[in-house]
């Protein structure tokens, strides 16, 4: 092996140590034993002189030299990475690893059913699904493909938009009954509100607009989760007033268990959208899969099961 591809591969192997955590996480990753993991490490670190991992029972950390070893690999690894798409993207098949990212209820339930057949279409890509409450940071490597909602999070990422989306106020007919409708913004402060705690968003905040006129609304309630899907079913159940997105509600609209609430008034944008590093537009299993899913979801099929009622 030359200089160069060892120090590649070093460089490679520390990025899957940091990223994973710990070395028994990274040993199931690269396919070797933990012990293995454990004595690469100490062998790069003999070779550099420097400790660029603290070890505890259960997890490993990064030291300050390790951070500015970690930054610089994946800048040259990213470049390596570059250099060889451009090199053979116009020629490459789909292949290698691919990780997807996506939002737990969302992916779930519209991102998790397309892996099957992309994997058939593509078997020489492999497909590692994460399912998270918000996508992890741009700089921690730990995508190629994330489907979420709303605007791009940094100017770094590539977005394509696969398709509209809206937040909705939803309760059960029942809750309804027993409390009320809401019939302005207000009104939800005497409400029993779901809360979904979810990435950076102002918690227990819902902000409405209706033209030019926006209000916040602080809202309460006596349940709250992380997960999308827990809240939406504590609304069937008739606990209180959820927000959610229409893609997740709107079989639930069609077959009545949901009613909308402040129909005329607007939550923020949050249209659904493929995200990926921009150094990676010129990968063929990223364009392969951003453009299979985009394919999915324009299917008049697709589009009719993410909305509340025909427009």
């Amino acid at each position: 092996m030359s200089g160069a591809t060892a120090a590649s591969s070093e460089m490679a192997f520390f990025s899957v140590l940091a990223r994973s955590g710990s070395f028994s996480a990274a040993a199931r990753e690269l396919g070797v034993t933990t012990p293995a993991v454990s004595k690469r490490l100490a062998q790069l670190e003999a070779r550099l002189g420097v400790a660029l991992m603290t070890r505890t029972t259960r997890r490993v950390g990064v030291t300050p030299e390790g951070e500015i070893y970690l930054a610089q690999a994946r800048h040259i690894l990213a470049e390596i990475d570059d250099m060889e798409r451009l090199v053979t993207s116009a020629v490459a098949a789909p292949k290698g690893l691919l990780r997807v990212n996506a939002t737990l209820g969302f992916g779930r339930s519209h991102i998790a059913p397309l892996i099957a057949p992309f994997a058939r279409a593509h078997p020489e890509v492999q497909v590692q699904l994460q399912l998270s409450v918000s996508p992890p940071p741009l700089g921690d490597d730990a995508f190629d493909v994330c489907v979420g909602f709303g605007a791009p999070p940094d100017a770094r990422v590539i977005a394509r938009m696969l398709a509209p989306n809206r937040r909705l106020l939803c309760a059960s007919a029942a809750y309804l009954e027993r409390r009320g409708v809401p019939r302005v913004p207000r009104d939800l402060a005497q409400h029993n509100c779901i809360t979904i705690r979810q990435g950076d968003e102002s918690y227990g905040m819902w902000r409405l607009s209706q033209g030019k006129r926006t209000e916040a609304v602080k809202v309460r309630g006596n349940l709250s989760t992380n997960d999308g899907e827990i809240a939406m079913n504590w609304a069937l159940a008739g606990m209180g007033i959820v927000m959610r997105a229409e893609w997740d509600v709107a079989r639930y609209l069609r077959s009545g268990r949901l009613r909308q609430v402040l129909e005329q008034w607007h939550t923020p944008a949050a249209d659904i959208h493929a995200f990926y590093p921009q150094r990676h537009q010129t990968s063929a299993r990223v364009r392969a899969f951003v453009e299979f899913i985009a394919a999915h979801f324009a299917k008049p099929s697709a589009r009719a099961a993410g909305r509340a009622r025909p427009w």
